[in-house]
């Protein structure tokens, strides 16, 4: 990999020609085990298909409450007006119909690590020798006077899910007066997607700049400093004003900016430091833990995550039960797509070879984001990770991958608008198909 330039691993990544697996044998039979995977976004239908992929003889179910899956990554082009919900909606016939996985569409509400089996609103009861837990994220509400779970499904939406609250928050910025304001409020530390609030700000400018050119995006922050910073600054100065008097956008950050009050009939937001913010269009996106499964399930730890044996996903807490996607305690990978993805294929690698009575193999995980700042203007990162020597933590491994260079030309970030294209399609293809 050292003598692969970022240039060409990215081409590779856009292109679906690159893997984090080896050593998947069509030859391995794990005597007819039952898999059942509760949660089929991005994590759940990648090791899905990948369990499949690793050995036909396993029986997989896929357990998922949607028909259909709305994927986040590519969603705040929604809120810029530069794609439709419906281009990001992916089904799972292709999974069931090429892999012969079983596709339940039921809501799974509880899972018996004792018994190893799994109850769903249906009624149903469903045995597995392992299970696969990928249940994404839920959010801390609590920490929010004013705010839950309603009013974030029908007036000041987090969006973090996308789905209904995406094109909802886009109809609130279409009705938004020219000369408004549009205040979010960011998350702490881990969350999903780090980047993505960041490009949601660019997004929204990037609307403004089109059809509300008085309009401005105010990040409230309680951080100090945002993933690919240095770009998105760069970024904002030469499409947005960023820094300016004119500026489009505005960060403010520090740990008086948390979210602390929300006032829905007003459109405000209370920070901890006391400030008290107007809004005209109002994104609240909360603190975040592991999803309620995982919470029911006694996976989680005192974190709101789920902690893992790195070299399978494995819980630490319960045997037999694997967690992957953004619930794992999978630091230093970020809780995003990519991620889960590459953590699905080495789960399924894994519960493969215990499946076998093999012990599972070395492996290598990636990550790579790509974010649309603008017209012809994107900015990317990619990072490869490893186990430790003695299997026991993931590393991330110095000098693999990087960023995009700053001050890069046009040429350089129109291209990196292609890249990011060709890797959505062929990312999801390498999801559901």
């Amino acid at each position: 990999m050292k003598n692969l330039s970022r240039r060409q691993f990215l081409k590779a990544l856009s292109a679906g020609s690159l893997v984090t697996l080896s050593g998947i044998s069509p030859n391995s039979w794990g005597a007819n085990a039952r898999v059942v995977i509760v949660g089929g976004g991005t994590g759940g239908a990648t090791a899905a298909k990948y369990l499949k992929k690793a050995d036909p003889s396993i029986q997989v179910t896929l357990i998922e409450k949607n028909p259909r899956y709305y994927t986040c990554y590519m969603s705040n082009e929604v809120l810029g007006g530069e794609r439709t919900l419906d281009s990001l909606s992916f089904g799972y016939n292709g999974l069931s119909s090429k892999y012969g996985i079983n596709i339940v569409h039921d809501e799974v509400i509880a899972i018996n690590a004792n018994s190893k089996s799994i109850s769903t609103a249906s009624g149903a009861t469903i045995a597995y020798d392992r299970c696969i837990v990928s249940p994404g994220i839920d959010f801390r509400y609590d920490l929010i006077q004013g705010y839950d779970a309603t009013i974030a499904e029908t007036t000041i939406h987090h969006a973090w899910k996308a789905g209904t609250q995406t094109t909802g928050l886009r109809q609130q910025l279409e009705a938004m007066p020219d000369g408004g304001t549009f205040v979010m409020a960011a998350p702490p530390n881990p969350y999903r997607c780090p980047p993505a609030p960041y490009e949601r700000a660019s997004q929204v400018a990037h609307y403004f700049k089109k059809h509300k050119p008085a309009s401005k995006v105010l990040i409230l922050d309680p951080k100090s400093g945002f993933a690919k910073q240095a770009l998105f600054e760069e970024g904002w100065m030469d499409l947005y004003g960023y820094g300016t008097d004119n500026s489009m956008i505005e960060w403010v950050s520090g740990t008086d900016n948390l979210a602390s009050a929300v006032d829905v009939a007003n459109k405000t937001v209370t920070t901890v430091g006391g400030s008290i913010v107007n809004a005209d269009v109002l994104n609240i996106i909360p603190a975040q833990k592991a999803g309620k499964i995982a919470f029911s399930t006694g996976l989680t730890d005192d974190s709101g995550w789920c902690p893992i044996k790195p070299n399978s996903f494995e819980s630490t807490l319960h045997a037999n039960i694997h967690v992957i996607g953004d619930s794992s305690n999978s630091s230093p990978l970020p809780k995003s797509g990519f991620a889960a993805n590459s953590e699905a294929k080495a789960c399924a690698l894994a519960i493969a070879a215990l499946l076998n009575g093999h012990e599972p193999t070395q492996t290598s995980f990636i990550n790579g984001c790509y974010s649309i700042v603008g017209d012809d203007y994107a900015i990317s990162i990619v990072a490869i990770y490893q186990l430790s020597k003695d299997g026991t933590a993931i590393e991330k491994i110095a000098n693999a991958g990087g960023t995009s260079p700053l001050a890069a030309g046009d040429d350089e970030r129109k291209v990196d608008v292609q890249y990011a294209y060709s890797w959505y399609n062929n990312f999801t293809r390498d999801v559901f198909y």
